[in-house]
């Protein structure tokens, strides 16, 4: 399986809102900010997007539109979602085929009482208004994520200048 890179189109790849609608954040248009997070199971999820949701009025007034994502169904990213209050768009159902076409690391539950199906651990990908991968950043394990605050400003940084997409030479 090849990596998914830098500069490459992000997929086209559909998921169910908790709110109801379908998200194609590929299609979306602007700049884009999609963060996969472990699941209802991972306490150092819950404390990431608390602070995503924290600052959202601070993407939008970048611009910036944000989604999370998880392998949850989405009945039960619904529910984690209305239980800690965010209002950031939750996305669920994320399928194993599409982790390995975003070049996600996948782990196994621990036991029953994490949940019932691997999942994929975290990453950002940061998506141009042109529908390319401007940032991504994958990791193997839950405590390593970028940090919001400085990712928020590279973004600003990256659309005012008209920066290039780092990290293409192959």
């Amino acid at each position: 399986m090849s990596k998914i890179k830098a500069g490459a189109s992000f997929p086209s790849f559909s998921w169910p809102k908790t709110t109801g609608e379908t998200v194609t954040p590929a299609d979306h248009g602007g700049w884009r900010f999609l963060t996969i997070y472990r699941g209802k199971h991972c306490p150092l999820c819950k404390q990431y997007l608390n602070e995503l949701d924290g600052m959202q009025e601070d993407f939008k007034a970048a611009d910036i539109s944000v989604w999370a994502l998880s392998a949850d169904p989405l009945e039960r990213a619904r529910s984690q979602a209305e239980e800690e209050g965010w209002t950031i768009p939750i996305l669920a159902e994320l399928t194993e085929d599409q982790m390995r076409a975003m070049s996600l690391y996948i782990s196994s539950p621990r036991s029953a009482d994490e949940t019932d199906r691997n999942f994929a651990e975290p990453a950002t990908f940061v998506i141009n208004p042109q529908r390319e991968i401007q940032i991504v950043d994958i990791s193997n394990a839950p405590f390593s994520r970028p940090d919001l605050t400085g990712i928020l400003r590279g973004i600003r940084f990256v659309a005012a200048k008209d920066y290039p997409i780092r990290g293409i030479v192959e």
